[in-house]
Protein backbone atom coordinates (compact mmCIF):
# COMPACT_ATOMS: atom_id res chain seq x y z
CA UNK A 1 0.00 0.00 0.00
CA UNK A 2 2.61 2.03 0.57
CA UNK A 3 3.75 1.86 -2.93
CA UNK A 4 0.25 3.12 -3.95
CA UNK A 5 0.40 6.09 -1.47
CA UNK A 6 3.72 7.24 -2.83
CA UNK A 7 2.59 7.38 -6.74
CA UNK A 8 -1.10 8.75 -5.86
CA UNK A 9 1.54 11.40 -4.03
CA UNK A 10 3.56 12.06 -6.37
CA UNK A 11 0.40 12.68 -8.84
CA UNK A 12 -0.83 15.38 -6.69
CA UNK A 13 2.50 17.20 -5.64
CA UNK A 14 5.18 16.48 -8.18
CA UNK A 15 3.57 15.48 -11.51
CA UNK A 16 0.45 17.56 -10.70
CA UNK A 17 -1.23 14.93 -13.01
CA UNK A 18 -5.34 15.28 -13.14
CA UNK A 19 -5.77 11.64 -14.65
CA UNK A 20 -3.78 10.16 -12.36
CA UNK A 21 -5.06 11.53 -9.40
CA UNK A 22 -8.28 10.37 -10.42
CA UNK A 23 -6.80 7.04 -10.72
CA UNK A 24 -5.42 7.00 -7.19
CA UNK A 25 -8.03 9.60 -5.19
CA UNK A 26 -11.93 8.30 -5.15
CA UNK A 27 -14.55 10.54 -5.73
CA UNK A 28 -15.93 10.94 -2.65
CA UNK A 29 -12.38 11.42 -1.63
CA UNK A 30 -13.44 13.11 2.43
CA UNK A 31 -11.03 16.03 3.27
CA UNK A 32 -9.93 17.24 7.06
CA UNK A 33 -7.62 20.27 5.86
CA UNK A 34 -9.46 23.26 7.59
CA UNK A 35 -8.38 25.41 4.14
CA UNK A 36 -9.78 22.54 1.28
CA UNK A 37 -13.08 21.59 0.95
CA UNK A 38 -13.83 18.40 0.76
CA UNK A 39 -14.28 16.01 -2.10
CA UNK A 40 -11.63 15.44 -5.45
CA UNK A 41 -12.69 17.75 -7.64
CA UNK A 42 -11.44 20.76 -5.48
CA UNK A 43 -8.04 19.09 -5.26
CA UNK A 44 -7.87 18.42 -9.06
CA UNK A 45 -8.87 22.35 -8.65
CA UNK A 46 -5.47 23.09 -6.76
CA UNK A 47 -3.51 21.56 -9.16
CA UNK A 48 -2.81 24.87 -11.17
CA UNK A 49 -1.88 26.86 -8.52
CA UNK A 50 0.81 24.07 -6.91
CA UNK A 51 2.13 24.01 -10.58
CA UNK A 52 2.19 27.31 -10.95
CA UNK A 53 4.22 27.52 -7.69
CA UNK A 54 6.88 24.83 -8.62
CA UNK A 55 5.96 23.18 -5.71
CA UNK A 56 8.19 20.45 -4.44
CA UNK A 57 8.15 17.54 -1.18
CA UNK A 58 10.08 15.15 -0.19
CA UNK A 59 9.12 12.11 2.23
CA UNK A 60 10.70 11.86 4.88
CA UNK A 61 9.34 9.10 7.27
CA UNK A 62 6.66 6.78 5.70
CA UNK A 63 4.60 4.65 7.91
CA UNK A 64 1.53 1.66 7.21
CA UNK A 65 -1.06 0.93 10.05
CA UNK A 66 -4.11 -1.01 8.75
CA UNK A 67 -5.71 1.05 5.95
CA UNK A 68 -3.57 4.30 6.92
CA UNK A 69 -0.65 5.70 5.76
CA UNK A 70 1.38 7.97 7.83
CA UNK A 71 3.77 10.24 6.05
CA UNK A 72 6.09 12.76 7.70
CA UNK A 73 6.67 15.75 4.84
CA UNK A 74 8.22 19.02 3.73
CA UNK A 75 7.28 21.18 0.77
CA UNK A 76 8.97 24.16 -1.06
CA UNK A 77 7.52 26.68 -2.92
CA UNK A 78 4.66 26.53 -0.45
CA UNK A 79 3.08 29.37 0.12
CA UNK A 80 -0.22 28.29 -0.24
CA UNK A 81 0.15 26.43 2.64
CA UNK A 82 0.77 28.88 4.64
CA UNK A 83 5.03 29.68 4.45
CA UNK A 84 7.50 29.41 1.58
CA UNK A 85 8.81 26.09 3.54
CA UNK A 86 6.90 24.31 5.51
CA UNK A 87 6.87 20.61 7.55
CA UNK A 88 3.72 18.49 7.61
CA UNK A 89 2.50 15.23 9.08
CA UNK A 90 -0.14 13.86 6.38
CA UNK A 91 -2.51 11.02 7.62
CA UNK A 92 -4.40 8.96 4.16
CA UNK A 93 -7.08 6.19 4.87
CA UNK A 94 -6.79 3.98 2.01
CA UNK A 95 -9.98 1.75 0.37
CA UNK A 96 -9.68 -0.36 -2.77
CA UNK A 97 -6.46 0.89 -3.44
CA UNK A 98 -7.23 4.37 -3.72
CA UNK A 99 -6.88 7.30 -1.11
CA UNK A 100 -10.23 7.88 0.52
CA UNK A 101 -9.47 10.00 3.42
CA UNK A 102 -6.78 13.03 4.26
CA UNK A 103 -5.71 14.24 8.02
CA UNK A 104 -2.82 16.90 7.89
CA UNK A 105 -0.97 19.00 10.59
CA UNK A 106 0.77 22.05 8.69
CA UNK A 107 3.48 24.10 10.11
CA UNK A 108 6.21 26.79 8.91
CA UNK A 109 9.78 25.41 8.94
CA UNK A 110 11.74 27.04 11.75
CA UNK A 111 15.85 27.23 10.84
CA UNK A 112 17.20 27.99 14.13
CA UNK A 113 15.78 24.81 16.90
CA UNK A 114 16.21 24.87 20.36
CA UNK A 115 18.02 21.52 19.91
CA UNK A 116 20.23 22.15 16.76
CA UNK A 117 18.48 19.67 15.55
CA UNK A 118 15.85 20.29 12.28
CA UNK A 119 12.31 19.41 12.23
CA UNK A 120 12.65 16.35 10.05
CA UNK A 121 16.40 14.85 10.68
CA UNK A 122 17.12 11.89 12.20
CA UNK A 123 16.17 8.37 11.58
CA UNK A 124 14.15 6.89 9.19
CA UNK A 125 14.19 3.07 8.67
CA UNK A 126 11.47 1.32 10.22
CA UNK A 127 12.08 -1.56 12.76
CA UNK A 128 10.84 -3.91 15.49
CA UNK A 129 7.91 -4.54 13.11
CA UNK A 130 6.98 -7.14 15.91
CA UNK A 131 6.57 -4.73 18.47
CA UNK A 132 4.13 -2.19 16.61
CA UNK A 133 1.14 -3.26 18.57
CA UNK A 134 3.27 -2.79 22.30
CA UNK A 135 4.86 0.18 21.23
CA UNK A 136 1.28 1.86 20.06
CA UNK A 137 0.51 0.83 23.45
CA UNK A 138 3.06 2.75 25.43
CA UNK A 139 2.55 5.64 23.59
CA UNK A 140 -1.06 5.24 24.57
CA UNK A 141 -0.34 5.38 28.26
CA UNK A 142 1.72 8.24 27.58
CA UNK A 143 -0.64 10.56 26.25
CA UNK A 144 -2.67 9.49 29.56
CA UNK A 145 -0.71 10.02 31.94
CA UNK A 146 1.42 12.26 30.75
CA UNK A 147 0.10 14.61 28.24
CA UNK A 148 -3.75 14.17 29.44
CA UNK A 149 -2.07 14.55 33.08
CA UNK A 150 -3.51 11.65 34.66
CA UNK A 151 -0.15 10.18 36.61
CA UNK A 152 2.83 12.83 35.22
CA UNK A 153 4.95 11.19 37.87
CA UNK A 154 5.58 8.62 35.41
CA UNK A 155 7.49 10.17 33.11
CA UNK A 156 10.54 8.18 33.44
CA UNK A 157 8.48 4.88 33.07
CA UNK A 158 7.99 6.12 29.42
CA UNK A 159 10.95 8.51 28.04
CA UNK A 160 14.04 7.30 28.52
CA UNK A 161 16.62 8.91 31.26
CA UNK A 162 19.63 8.50 28.81
CA UNK A 163 18.11 9.82 25.38
CA UNK A 164 15.49 12.34 24.28
CA UNK A 165 16.63 13.54 20.97
CA UNK A 166 14.29 16.62 20.44
CA UNK A 167 13.12 17.96 17.40
CA UNK A 168 10.39 20.39 18.72
CA UNK A 169 11.66 23.85 17.51
CA UNK A 170 11.33 25.16 21.06
CA UNK A 171 12.76 22.93 23.59
CA UNK A 172 16.45 21.21 23.73
CA UNK A 173 17.25 17.63 23.74
CA UNK A 174 16.39 15.05 27.06
CA UNK A 175 14.57 15.16 29.88
CA UNK A 176 16.19 18.21 31.25
CA UNK A 177 15.16 20.42 28.26
CA UNK A 178 11.76 19.23 28.45
CA UNK A 179 11.32 19.89 31.73
CA UNK A 180 12.96 23.19 31.21
CA UNK A 181 10.41 24.34 28.31
CA UNK A 182 7.07 23.43 30.02
CA UNK A 183 8.86 25.08 33.41
CA UNK A 184 8.88 28.45 31.28
CA UNK A 185 5.85 27.59 29.47
CA UNK A 186 4.31 27.13 33.43
CA UNK A 187 5.44 30.14 34.14
CA UNK A 188 3.73 32.42 30.94
CA UNK A 189 0.54 31.00 32.07
CA UNK A 190 0.69 29.22 28.32
CA UNK A 191 0.92 25.62 28.77
CA UNK A 192 0.37 23.13 26.45
CA UNK A 193 -3.36 21.66 26.73
CA UNK A 194 -3.92 18.22 25.60
CA UNK A 195 -7.91 17.36 25.56
CA UNK A 196 -8.17 14.40 23.67
CA UNK A 197 -6.41 11.56 21.69
CA UNK A 198 -8.15 10.70 18.61
CA UNK A 199 -5.79 8.42 17.19
CA UNK A 200 -2.74 6.06 17.68
CA UNK A 201 -1.13 5.07 14.82
CA UNK A 202 2.72 3.51 14.02
CA UNK A 203 4.61 1.05 12.35
CA UNK A 204 7.54 -1.07 14.12
CA UNK A 205 9.43 1.86 16.13
CA UNK A 206 7.55 4.87 15.51
CA UNK A 207 4.16 5.91 16.71
CA UNK A 208 2.09 9.10 15.75
CA UNK A 209 -0.42 10.06 17.97
CA UNK A 210 -3.23 12.73 16.92
CA UNK A 211 -4.83 14.59 19.30
CA UNK A 212 -6.33 18.06 19.94
CA UNK A 213 -6.50 20.69 22.91
CA UNK A 214 -5.55 24.42 23.85
CA UNK A 215 -2.03 26.29 23.05
CA UNK A 216 -1.99 30.02 23.12
CA UNK A 217 -5.37 30.47 24.23
CA UNK A 218 -6.68 28.96 20.63
CA UNK A 219 -7.64 25.23 19.90
CA UNK A 220 -4.47 23.71 18.24
CA UNK A 221 -4.32 20.13 16.58
CA UNK A 222 -0.83 18.19 17.67
CA UNK A 223 0.84 15.80 15.87
CA UNK A 224 3.31 13.89 17.79
CA UNK A 225 5.64 11.51 16.25
CA UNK A 226 7.85 9.22 18.53
CA UNK A 227 10.43 6.63 17.98
CA UNK A 228 10.84 3.72 20.27
CA UNK A 229 13.80 1.50 21.71
CA UNK A 230 13.78 -0.58 24.09
CA UNK A 231 10.46 0.18 25.45
CA UNK A 232 11.22 3.80 25.73
CA UNK A 233 10.59 6.69 23.83
CA UNK A 234 14.17 7.75 22.55
CA UNK A 235 12.70 10.69 20.09
CA UNK A 236 10.06 13.20 19.05
CA UNK A 237 9.00 15.16 15.66
CA UNK A 238 5.82 17.13 16.14
CA UNK A 239 3.53 19.62 14.38
CA UNK A 240 1.05 21.86 15.84
CA UNK A 241 -1.55 23.76 14.33
CA UNK A 242 -4.42 26.23 15.19
CA UNK A 243 -7.82 24.81 14.35
CA UNK A 244 -9.88 27.52 12.88
CA UNK A 245 -13.24 28.52 13.99
CA UNK A 246 -14.58 28.12 10.02
CA UNK A 247 -13.31 25.72 7.28
CA UNK A 248 -13.92 24.69 3.93
CA UNK A 249 -16.42 21.66 5.27
CA UNK A 250 -17.61 20.06 7.68
CA UNK A 251 -15.72 17.57 8.60
CA UNK A 252 -13.87 18.93 11.03
CA UNK A 253 -9.85 17.95 11.70
CA UNK A 254 -10.13 14.65 13.21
Amino acid sequence: MKEIAMKAQDAFFKDFDASAMKQYFREDYIQHNPHVPTGLAPALGFLPVLKDAELTYKTHRLLEDGDFIIMHNTYDNAESFGAKEVVTFDVWRMQDGQVAEHWDAVAPVVKDTASGRSQVDGPTLVTDVDKTASNKQLVANFMDDILLGKAPEKITNYISTIQYDQHNAMVKDGLDGLTDALTYLASQDNMFEYHQVHRILGEGNFVLAQSEGRWNGKAQAFYDLFRIQDGKIVEHWDVIQEIPDDMAHDNGMF
